[in-house]
């Protein structure tokens, strides 16, 4: 198989007709990368909505239940960075397959679970094989999409299937859950994965891989274990409390290591991590502003489900079509935003803007009562959620890769993913612990009764929005303060497509 790559304006010497051939493949790759990351991030809530019915069909405590999803969590948190330097040592095409291969595995086994353990190792290994595809898929995007005019078009359609996943995750979650089982919540990856694999095999080309530098084995230890102790410690707050021994073990151990591992990236001659990629303004500020999303977006997801559930009485079904609202302003925010505001006003301005418009759909969410209308309380504030956030994230995830060479988009991804990961999980066990508190503060300081109670955890609901309205406001200042209005330059470019 010959391999070509066209860089829309280049003036190499290819013809018109080859030129207009390379553009319609680059779209059909676009649509194979997109694939894989929706089934990567709707995994993420999916299967929060079948927990319950697994936590019945196979009979473990509810004290089990969150290692389900905190494996899930460790696994792929703790792996991230490593498997996007895999993708840039061995090949981002091969880490791409083996990472679909290896996730419908698991999928299957999972939905074949006849035990809590055989459950949770399947989620265990999703999450390792995640590590491997989620880095692969946006450093393929990366290096494949380098002309400025058909950059900003790509990561929106990308972003707007990663930040849509979650919502239609529920969605998801919700029909097959309630229409047939929750062993469907597993196995329908396979049907992600085969259609995206397909399209890999067709038309990703494997180019040779020149060289291989040695594989940074201490920074990839330390590294590694950090981020396994830090999502751990803050996973464990929710069954805990912060002043647990394990807990805060977990979490110190986590940042003394982090120090390790960055001393060891500055002195090493083929780092884990290049501190060139973080030491950017534009690609930091990018990377910071994954993180209050990762952060923001798990109030939304967590306890508004729980409000309309809970609250309001929602079936799984119906919570998932609630959010609906919140894609389609996602989805026209990320396609419309890069391509039509990027270049006016600069990065600098749609992010910044972008927080404070989702910071005030948050601000809506916390005025919910019992007795909220879905129309009129509920609606607007998911619309401007979907408005800010789509044009944040199509415009971060295009900065987070600006200007990496070709070498380095796969660890460069990988901080993406990783910054979402750490950001969402310190956001659980905080925001938890608002809830907690705000129920608390309420049932102290009122009458006792039915009443009393379900306002207490509309309450606590509204108390994580309001934090996360927060975050989200930092996220703008932050941006403000950090990220350059420089047009976000495009990665050096790599043969990818095949012909």
């Amino acid at each position: 198989m010959s391999t070509t790559y066209d860089r829309g304006a280049s003036a190499s010497g290819t013809s018109e007709s080859g030129r207009r051939g390379s553009h319609a493949v680059r779209w059909w790759v676009l649509g194979v990368l997109g694939t894989a990351q929706l089934m990567v991030t709707l995994d993420a809530t999916v299967v929060n909505i079948a927990l319950p019915a697994a936590q019945h069909d196979l009979g473990f405590s509810d004290g089990s239940r969150q290692w389900v999803i905190t494996g899930y969590a460790l696994a792929f948190g703790s792996l991230l960075l490593l498997g996007g330097r895999l993708g840039d040592l061995f090949g981002r095409r091969t880490t791409f397959i083996t990472g679909l291969v290896g996730f419908a595995g698991a999928s299957v086994l999972g939905g074949a679970a006849t035990g809590f353990d055989v459950l949770v190792a399947a989620r265990v290994t999703q999450g390792l094989f995640a590590a491997l595809l989620a880095p692969a898929a946006l450093s393929l995007l990366s290096v494949t999409f380098t002309d400025p005019r058909e950059r900003p078009k790509a990561f929106g359609v990308f972003s707007a299937l990663a930040g849509a996943g979650g919502a239609v995750g529920l969605l998801l979650g919700g029909m097959l859950t309630q229409w047939a089982s929750w062993r469907w919540v597993m196995y329908v990856n396979v049907v992600f994965a085969a259609v995206a694999l397909v399209g890999a095999v067709l038309l990703l080309a494997a180019p040779a891989v020149a060289r291989r530098p040695a594989l940074d084995l201490p920074g990839t230890l330390v590294g590694s274990a950090a981020l396994f102790a830090v999502v751990y410690g803050f996973a464990h707050v929710e069954s805990t409390s912060w002043t647990d021994p394990v807990t805060l073990g977990s979490l110190i151990v986590g940042v003394v290591l982090l120090v390790v591992f960055v001393r060891l990236q500055a002195r090493v001659a083929h780092p884990l991590l290049p501190l060139r990629l973080v030491l950017s303004r534009a690609r930091g500020g990018a990377y910071l502003t994954v993180f209050v999303i990762g952060m923001g977006m798990f109030s939304i997801f967590l306890f508004l489900t729980y409000y309309l559930e809970a609250s309001l009485g929602y079936s799984p079904i119906r919570t998932g079509l609630a959010f609906l609202p919140m894609v389609a302003g996602i989805v026209a925010a990320s396609t419309t935003a890069p391509a039509l505001l990027l270049p006016r006003v600069g990065p600098k301005v749609v992010i910044s803007a972008g927080f404070l418009v989702a910071a005030s759909g948050m601000a809506l969410l916390t005025r919910l009562e019992l007795d909220s209308a879905y129309a009129a309380h509920i609606m607007p504030g998911l619309i401007l959620l979907g408005l800010g956030l789509g044009g944040v994230m199509a415009t971060a995830f295009q900065g987070a890769t600006a200007g990496v060479r070709h070498e380095d988009a796969g660890v460069a991804s990988a901080l993406v993913n990783t910054g979402q990961q750490v950001g969402g999980s310190i956001s659980t066990a905080l925001l938890t612990t608002v809830a907690s508190s705000a129920a608390t503060d309420y049932l102290s300081s009122h009458e006792p009764g039915a009443l009393t109670a379900a306002r207490a955890g509309v309450e606590s609901y509204t108390a994580t929005l309001a934090w996360g309205s927060g975050f989200f406001v930092v996220g703008a200042v932050l941006a403000a303060l950090l990220i350059p209005n420089a047009p976000p330059a495009p990665s050096e470019g790599e043969p990818v497509i095949g012909h």
